[in-house]
């Protein structure tokens, strides 16, 4: 149980940034920037990263 749960954690906070930047908002100031994009993928893997070395430490990985 605690695995499935972690892994539905690693995978929900990846799905909730892709969600929000998919709403197509107009008055994002990261749509405009440059590296809007880049970031937001590499906020997605980090906070995945983050969330998947947490949990391997508490073994429920």
């Amino acid at each position: 149980m605690k695995t499935v749960s972690s892994w539905g954690a690693i995978l929900l906070v990846p799905t909730l940034i892709g969600s929000i930047y998919g709403m197509n908002f107009s008055h994002m100031p990261e749509l405009d920037w440059r590296y809007g994009y880049p970031m937001a993928l590499g906020l997605m893997a980090a906070s995945a990263m983050v969330l998947y070395i947490v949990f391997k430490r508490r073994d429920w990985l």
